[in-house]
């Protein structure tokens, strides 16, 4: 493995991989904080993570092929 691509898989699980996320949109937490039931808020909390993480994702695989087939070299 190259070393730049050694720095590119570290950086995506540092961006992508962090040991505790936490996102909420202003009414979800609302309706959350008013509420008793904490595992309810947890899989909100978790689901709304998930959905932020997957577009960062595919945009981050585009642009790695691009990439790819950029530095290739054209053989004719």
């Amino acid at each position: 493995m190259k070393h730049s691509t050694k720095k590119i898989v570290s950086l995506f699980l540092l961006a992508f991989l962090p040991l505790v996320a936490k996102a909420q949109c202003a009414m979800c937490r609302a309706v959350l904080e008013s509420g008793d039931n904490n595992a309810v808020a947890e899989g909100i909390n978790n689901g709304i993570v998930y959905l932020m993480a997957i577009p960062y994702i595919l945009v981050g695989v585009i642009f790695y092929l691009v990439y790819r087939k950029m530095r290739t070299p054209k053989t004719s």
